[in-house]
């Protein structure tokens, strides 16, 4: 079943986190990893960060998978939510980049 149709999806969310401010928001992420992990439909949660340093900024991109778009949409309304963007934002260097995809290979071949 494809995103279109209400499948799976992949989140992907481009932080620019000030430098001096990168320790406490990954410590505000571990804080709440676990419990946006299990909020209904999340299948996969991970924090990654770029390869490339920037004197700018430190990128933290989350990767998410979900049972489907009414999932994350649920998730982005929930009283969790509420609590944890308002702090992350407060981390900001810039604008996030966000996208939102669905799979056209397994990665199994």
């Amino acid at each position: 079943m494809s995103a279109l149709a209400g499948g799976p999806i992949v989140r992907l969310v481009r932080l620019y986190i000030r430098p001096e401010a990168a320790p406490d928001f990954d410590a505000w992420f571990a804080l709440h990893e676990e419990a946006i992990a299990r909020s209904p439909g999340c299948k996969s949660l991970r924090l990654l960060t770029d390869c490339v340093p920037s004197t700018d900024w430190v990128v933290r991109v989350t990767w998410s998978v979900w049972e489907s778009p009414a999932h994350l949409d649920a998730y982005r309304k929930s009283a969790l939510f509420g609590v944890v963007w308002p702090r992350t934002k407060t981390f900001f260097a810039a604008e996030p980049e966000v996208g939102t995809f669905a799979e056209l290979t397994s990665g199994n071949a």
